[in-house]
């Protein structure tokens, strides 16, 4: 697999980011928290025990539980790409969080950032 600078970052250096984007448009860390183990099934105690070992993203991802069949809905542009043709499984996986997150800040529903498969 290609590498790319991000892989080997510590997941924990940016979720920090996430949370400020989502809060500065009134969203909660608990709604980053809750896209986060939608995506990934992580526990609670299994996310917060990731960012507790900065675990890079490859890690990250590599030891998710479950990741979500329903991600395959997620589309759209993120970082002038469109998710659904990025075709670097990691990277991927990556966007798709961006993107969720994304959403989440522009005022998205809950019920429509998190697709049903």
């Amino acid at each position: 697999m290609a590498g790319h600078k991000i892989y080997e970052m510590p997941f924990s250096s940016v979720y920090p980011h996430y949370i400020n984007k989502a809060e500065r448009k009134g969203r909660t860390k608990a709604e980053v928290d809750e896209i986060i183990r939608w995506l990934t099934g992580y526990t609670q105690g299994g996310l917060d025990r990731q960012l507790a070992d900065k675990a890079d993203f490859r890690t990250f991802f590599d030891e998710a539980p479950e990741m979500n069949p329903g991600r395959n809905l997620i589309k759209g542009v993120i970082c002038g790409v469109r998710v659904e043709d990025i075709e670097e499984p990691l990277m991927q996986e990556i966007r798709y969080m961006d993107k969720l997150i994304d959403e989440l800040a522009k005022g998205k529903k809950m019920e429509n950032i998190l697709r049903q498969a």
